[in-house]
């Protein structure tokens, strides 16, 4: 059994189509995350749309589809009503929280489909549109292992961890871990130590098998960004190579980065990890770009 990922969105903040983001991008943060028996979603935002075109040109259409909101920031759910699968008679879709009563996600959505935000009443696909739940961050989903992990972000955040058949996915889109007293920062040279991360993540994605983390920022542009919730690049490689990721896909570009400026990132941080000896590989996260995840058995 195999997982696959499908990168649909991976701009932060803000849609930002134009030439300079052709390459990687400008659709704002959408993942999917599939099995032959199961379709999962991380985050609906304006990527989703185009996901749900391709969806309905399949051979074998979903008739359920599991999303999960890291949070519900804008950029983050502003593609959902126009996810054409919503609208589909024959298609259940669930909404999840992180706890037995938890429907916060759910009615943020149907909130944000008021007449005086949006033309179509969610009424339309209320019956079809359900809240779900984890069980304490936890559940198993058509055989996939499914864990939330708490990121520092305004607002609050969560890591989703995807485990099936020993291969791990984890997507860990707007978090900040803000430099230890210890950590060169910032690091224009890029020769410094690793930096200081929680244990908690580096227990937490231990292991993975794709790393899908926030790199907004450069150092350069971090200083004038404390607080806002997410990590320069360096950071993100970093928490790869300490968590012993086999792959890190940088995530959640800022909109003023330009194709170039990421090819840019991305060159630095590879210096980084073999800088320290490590195989982790870095890449950055690009629209339509889809990896497929399978344990070889050796006999």
């Amino acid at each position: 059994m195999a997982l696959y990922v499908r990168f649909w969105g991976t701009r932060g903040s803000i849609p930002t189509p134009g030439s300079w983001t052709r390459i990687y991008g400008g659709n704002t943060p959408c993942v999917e995350i599939r099995t032959d028996d199961a379709l999962f979603i991380c985050d609906a935002g304006s990527g989703i749309r185009e996901l749900g075109k391709d969806i309905l040109h399949r051979k074998a259409v979903p008739s359920e589809i599991h999303l999960f909101l890291s949070h519900t920031h804008w950029d983050h759910i502003q593609g959902f009503p126009f996810f054409h699968p919503a609208y589909r008679e024959e298609t259940n879709m669930f909404v999840y929280g992180l706890t037995e009563g938890d429907d916060q996600n759910y009615r943020l959505l149907s909130g944000q489909m008021d007449s005086k935000f949006f033309p179509v009443d969610f009424t339309e696909i209320g019956t079809r549109v359900k809240p779900a739940h984890l069980n304490d961050g936890e559940g198993i989903i058509a055989g996939v292992s499914i864990k939330s992990v708490p990121l520092v972000h305004p607002g609050g955040c969560h890591a989703f961890i995807f485990e099936k058949d020993g291969t791990k996915i984890v997507y860990a889109s707007d978090q900040e871990i803000v430099p230890a007293d210890s950590d060169l920062f910032p690091d224009p040279n890029n020769m410094g130590p690793l930096r200081t991360i929680p244990q908690n993540l580096k227990d937490a994605f231990s292991g993975a098998d794709l790393l899908i983390v926030d790199a907004q920022y450069d150092d350069a542009e971090y200083l004038s960004k404390k607080g806002w919730g997410h990590m320069p690049a360096f950071t993100a490689t970093d928490l790869g190579i300490q968590c012993g990721a086999k792959n890190v896909a940088l995530f959640h570009h800022d909109p003023e980065s330009t194709d170039a400026a990421i090819d840019a990132l991305v060159s630095s941080c590879r210096q980084r990890a073999l800088r320290h000896q490590s195989r982790t590989k870095i890449f950055a996260a690009r629209e339509g770009i889809e990896f497929k995840y399978q344990k070889v058995e050796v006999s």
